[in-house]
């Protein structure tokens, strides 16, 4: 029998689940330079145009179909969402509508290749990056989906190896969205190479305020993310709810306290990362750590992803948004630290790790878990990027990434100043009102 409060829940979760794609737009759009915008706008927007059309066609049943074999893919019956079993799926008493639950992995579908986007703006043709997001999708993201959310009997009679013969833990998402997001984004700069001037001119954010509300419409539909993935309006939701509130703020102060001791002061664009970095570490162990283990992993990764920002200097790849050390670390720190802080004490599906008593055998499974999907990633989007490159061109003409991307490839502009310019005289209201706007206002671009 359906739980009426349950199916509310997830249906409520779904929604704040896809205010995140529109949220990280803003995220996203607030760190590029203002020539620039739109697109980084677009490129996430057009993933909630692109991935429901495939997610009914095909996607839900490759993630979620009976398993081909092996626990790699999923078959087709459930093509076109056609063939859904009547049944209600979940866990006594919290039965939940199967197209509830399809609905609600649709949202995971569509801001994975969202959270790729930040590796590459200022440089992409956006119809290489609509063909990406179907390929990547298809060939990447429904496969790991099936590994990872794929449990046996849920949605079909067999599933996903990560989920059933692995045993590793994901309660949201931390293998299946982050890391393989994050891996993707590192594959996805290497192959389109860096921007012009990078890093002589590393590009300044044209909008902090856009960071922060995007950050915060971040942090309110995480909450979806997360306690939504209990299925239900239950204890799992409510723990989940809890370390995700407690695991974002303590990572909003490690990476401040970073920023303190490295920069001399703490900046919005760092608390904003910070939160963002919380959020992503703390998806894999929601509900499987305690109050206290949330804090930890929390603190860990706003610390860690912070001092991890470096690393695209050092080695030379223009991950232009930092998807590599806030997705790609912050995924890799949340779902091996597990192993660590896992405890049985308020959920029984959980693993004590090894502060808990647990021995190391849960901490490798998760660093195998974590390995795996990171390769995978990293190896196919690679592929799929080198044949886009090869056949229709993966990046604009160095003339339009100079004059501004918005222009070249949308034939708009983010701001439109043409009503301020005077007639006559010496100079213009424009001309006054720029001179006295700082350069991260969004002039540098």
């Amino acid at each position: 029998m359906l739980n009426a409060g349950s199916t509310t829940w997830v249906l409520v979760s779904a929604a704040l689940v896809m205010l995140m794609t529109p949220g990280l737009a803003f995220f996203y759009g607030g760190m590029v330079r203002s020539r620039s915008v739109l697109n980084m706008l677009m490129m996430n927007f057009m993933c909630l145009a692109i991935v429901p059309v495939l997610w009914c066609l095909y996607g839900f049943s490759l993630a979620f179909g009976n398993d081909l074999g092996g626990g790699l893919l999923g078959g087709l019956e459930f093509a076109g969402l056609g063939g859904l079993p009547t049944e209600p799926i979940g866990t006594e008493p919290d039965f939940i509508p199967i197209l509830a639950f399809a609905m609600f992995q649709l949202m995971f579908a569509i801001i994975t290749p969202a959270l790729i986007s930040g590796a590459v703006p200022e440089r992409t043709k956006f119809w290489s990056w609509g063909l990406f997001v179907v390929l990547w999708s298809t060939i990447v993201y429904f496969p790991v989906a099936h590994w990872v959310f794929a449990f046996d009997g849920t949605t079909a009679e067999t599933g996903g190896w990560i989920a059933n013969t692995l045993g590793a833990l994901d309660f949201a998402g931390g293998t299946a969205v982050h890391i393989n997001a994050g891996a993707a984004g590192l594959a996805l700069a290497i192959v389109l190479g860096k921007r012009r001037g990078w890093p002589r001119d590393p590009g300044r954010p044209h909008s902090l305020p856009f960071v922060l509300l995007g950050a915060s419409l971040l942090w309110f539909g995480w909450y979806g993310f997360n306690a939504g993935s209990a299925l239900g309006a239950n204890q799992n939701a409510a723990i989940a709810f809890t370390t995700t509130t407690l695991a974002t703020a303590a990572a909003v102060i490690g990476w401040l306290v970073v920023e303190q001791f490295r920069d001399g002061k703490p900046t919005t664009l760092g608390a904003a990362s910070g939160a963002v970095a919380g959020l992503v570490a703390i998806t894999p162990a929601a509900a499987f750590v305690n109050p206290l283990g949330g804090l930890a992993i929390g603190v860990i990764a706003g610390a860690v992803c912070a001092l991890c920002v470096g690393l695209k200097f050092r080695f030379g790849f223009d991950d232009s948004l930092d998807v590599v050390a806030v997705h790609l670390v912050g995924g890799l720190i949340g779902t091996i630290l597990i192993g660590l802080f896992g405890t049985t004490s308020l959920n029984e599906a959980s693993a004590d790790g090894l502060f808990y008593g647990g021995g190391f055998g849960q901490l490798g499974i998760q660093v195998v878990a974590a390995l795996a999907v990171l390769v995978y990633s990293f190896v196919v989007t690679a592929i799929i990027a080198l044949a886009i490159k090869a056949t229709i061109g993966f990046r604009v003409s160095d003339e339009d990434e100079s004059s501004g991307i918005d222009e070249s490839q949308h034939a708009e502009s983010s701001y439109d100043y043409s009503g301020l310019r005077s007639s006559g005289g010496h100079g213009s209201i424009l001309d006054a009102a720029t001179s006295k706007v700082p350069a991260s206002a969004g002039q540098e671009g």
